[in-house]
């Protein structure tokens, strides 16, 4: 695979996984995770543990930024490509939080998904 080939569905899946969050659409963000990817983090100081599939759900049941009348703030900070994985770090405000992103993707020979994804929130 070419790096600039890479770099650029990396890109599309980026904008799709930012678009799914802001749009709280579960079928947009299940396009871009691994059916078994794992998701870790801290929220308000306690630990967070769950599938993708109950991320999903979380993710349903709750109101989106866009429906609460937030801009769209998310942006791509870093992006790390070795081969067929690589490695995400993104700023995702929304929802009264300031949450950093850090995921990792694999290509799985027919495209990238991510495979996991750590996540903290950082006061301001």
């Amino acid at each position: 695979m070419q790096e600039q080939q890479a770099r650029q569905d990396i890109d599309a899946l980026l904008k799709t996984y930012f678009d799914g969050l802001y749009h709280g659409d579960p079928a947009r963000l299940r396009e871009v995770f691994h059916p078994q990817a794992q998701l870790f983090g801290e929220v308000r100081g306690a630990p967070y543990q769950n599938t993708v599939d109950g991320w999903l759900n979380a993710v349903a049941s709750r109101p989106s930024p866009q429906a609460k009348g937030e801009s769209f703030q998310m942006e791509t900070l870093e992006v790390q490509l070795h081969n067929q994985i690589a490695y995400v770090r993104a700023h995702c405000p929304m929802l009264g939080f300031n949450y950093f992103d850090y995921l990792a993707l694999m290509h799985n020979g027919e495209r990238w998904l991510i495979t996991n994804k750590l996540f903290t929130h950082v006061d301001a």
